[in-house]
């Protein structure tokens, strides 16, 4: 039987436990990955024990509890609190979440929470975004036109125009849906993913936007684009109910019916 094991600089070895002070009322365990690349050490797997009646219900705020009172040197990213910047994305429980918007008492027992799947670590929770946020910019999102603008108006849309761009609008850049996705994981160098091609759909969509053919000619790829296997899990852990999976699905088809 074929024996496979980590690179000895990366297995997880067990970490510090931090007990719950004496009379906590309401002791949850969540176990966090750590992990400074400038000290030379393996990643570990701290333990806290938290009173959870000493802070707010989300794991946000749990996290936010440790660091003031228990361990300031745990890092994370964060900052609107209610589901809108993206800033609080990491794997909780095994799902990429917003650790503001989701709930601890809808998760059970112990509480694990890792940085987001399949990127570079800049410290502990603190996924290293530089690819990402440049395979957005790749697909370049902004408003691209050719004619002048109305000398007395704005470029105006219909109210259902409108509606077409309204949900993939919506998108935060949390990278759930990109490092939930095993084409991703594989393919990231050269692979758009999940929201990227998004936002891509989002302006090749827009009634207002005069480069349809330029951007559906800079998707039509056998990387960029056609990577994508329709495995869904974008669609399934998006925060925001936004559905990458179908915009991608509808790119292919455009590129399909321009041929024809």
């Amino acid at each position: 039987m074929a024996e496979f094991r980590l690179p000895p600089n990366s297995r997880i070895r067990k970490g510090v436990t931090h007990k719950a002070p004496p009379g906590s009322r309401e002791v949850r365990t969540f176990r966090i990955y750590r992990f400074d690349p400038t000290s030379g050490e393996n990643p570990r797997v701290d333990s806290f024990e938290l009173d959870v009646k000493s802070c707010g219900p989300m794991v946000l705020d749990a996290l936010i509890q440790i660091k003031a009172a228990v361990d300031s040197s745990l890092t994370f990213r964060r900052s609107c609190r209610e589901g809108i910047c993206g800033s609080c994305a990491m794997n909780i429980d095994g799902l990429n979440r917003l650790a503001c918007t989701t709930s601890m008492q809808d998760l059970g027992g112990e509480i694990r929470i890792y940085p987001l799947p399949h990127m570079p670590v800049v410290k502990d929770l603190v996924p290293d975004l530089t690819n990402f946020y440049a395979q957005y910019a790749s697909v370049k999102p902004w408003l691209q036109t050719r004619t002048p603008a109305p000398p007395d108006r704005e470029r105006l849309q219909s109210k259902e125009e409108q509606e077409k761009i309204d949900r993939p609008a919506a998108c935060i850049l949390c990278a759930c849906c990109s490092t939930a996705c095993p084409s991703y994981w594989w393919n990231s160098d050269r692979f758009l993913g999940p929201a990227a091609l998004l936002a891509a759909y989002r302006w090749i969509i827009d009634s207002r936007d005069e480069a349809t053919g330029e951007r559906l000619d800079e998707l039509e790829d056998p990387f960029r684009l056609y990577r994508c296997h329709t495995i869904m899990n974008c669609t399934d852990v998006c925060p925001k109910d936004l559905n990458p999976a179908k915009a991608i699905a509808e790119i292919k088809k455009m590129l399909v019916e321009r041929q024809s």
